[in-house]
């Protein structure tokens, strides 16, 4: 069998982002930064790091200033270049390096995730891709793969899906995706064969406590399971409901990834995450950790 690269990825970027109003009332969650990137970006480069080069974003109404963001700034650059702010030129066009492609179609309707990706099938075509979510903001471990690049070797080895997963709190299964796996078929350290996936589950009747983190690969053949689906938890078309017919079909793989997911959905998640990857910034994270050394926290 002929061994297919990962080169597309898929970024659904349509949701309203009501856990943040009211900054979300007029820009989108994605675009929020967390120290001096947006949530977007980060997810960007993640992709990049895994080898991707062809960025697809399903957007919303609203979300215009995600693609203003990854275009060429004409004005910005030309100021900088005047004023010889060579560093900030640099890094203002690192945003969009030459060899990355971006493509943004409409979701016209909040269907759910699933249909969200349902809208790019005719852009990543009979190819397998990747579904990343910028509201989990992934880092790997220092030094490391990123949790995507991890996903992507795994892979091209085995041709088949896979899923990030991590453990969660028994009264947090709710909030995910959870999945039964078989250790016993693992065919590399922390990769499970997936037996069962449910949508958010209560805790009473969850198969496990392995949630399904905000990073998939997919193979093709997911559009047509998903098509087939009618609307499930929240009236909505699940990812998770095509991923589940999927498996009926082919096999499914869940890595337990190295690193850290933070989720910049929810508040506590998204200051979390700000004050950690600021106590790692090069500029700032040694006077930021010596401001927070000095505060009385009663």
């Amino acid at each position: 069998m002929q061994k297919t690269t990962l080169k597309k990825a898929v970024f659904p970027v349509a949701g309203l982002g009501t856990r943040f109003l009211p900054a979300t009332k007029a820009q989108p969650k994605e675009m929020l930064p967390v120290v001096d990137k947006p949530l977007i970006q980060y997810a960007v480069e993640e992709a990049y790091s895994a080898g991707i080069r062809h960025m697809i974003f399903v957007t919303g109404r609203n979300k215009r200033a995600i693609e203003d963001h990854f275009d060429t700034a004409y004005e910005l650059e030309n100021e900088l270049e005047m004023a010889q702010k060579h560093a900030l030129l640099s890094l203002v066009r690192s945003v969009q390096p030459d060899d990355l492609h971006f493509a943004f179609v409409r979701q016209p309707r909040s269907l759910g995730l699933g249909h969200a990706v349902l809208c790019a099938e005719h852009l990543v075509g009979n190819e397998p891709f990747a579904v990343l979510l910028a509201d989990d903001l992934m880092v790997g471990p220092a030094g490391g793969p990123s949790v995507l690049a991890q996903m992507a070797a795994q892979f091209a080895q085995l041709q088949q899906s896979v899923l990030a997963v991590q453990e969660v709190p028994l009264a947090q299964t709710r909030r995910y995706g959870i999945v039964a796996v078989d250790a016993a078929q693992a065919a590399n350290p922390g990769l499970m064969k997936v037996r069962k996936i449910v949508e958010k589950p209560a805790p009473e009747v969850a198969p496990s406590r392995m949630g399904v983190a905000g990073r998939y690969i997919l193979t093709p053949a997911i559009f047509e399971h998903i098509r087939r689906q009618a609307t499930g938890v929240g009236g909505e078309i699940q990812l998770t409901d095509g991923i589940s017919s999927l498996l009926g079909e082919e096999s499914v793989y869940a890595l337990q990834y190295q690193g850290k997911r933070y989720d910049c959905g929810s508040k506590e998640g998204f200051l979390e995450a700000t004050v950690e990857l600021a106590l790692q910034h090069p500029e700032v994270g040694e006077h930021f950790r010596a401001y927070l050394s000095q505060l009385q926290l009663g």
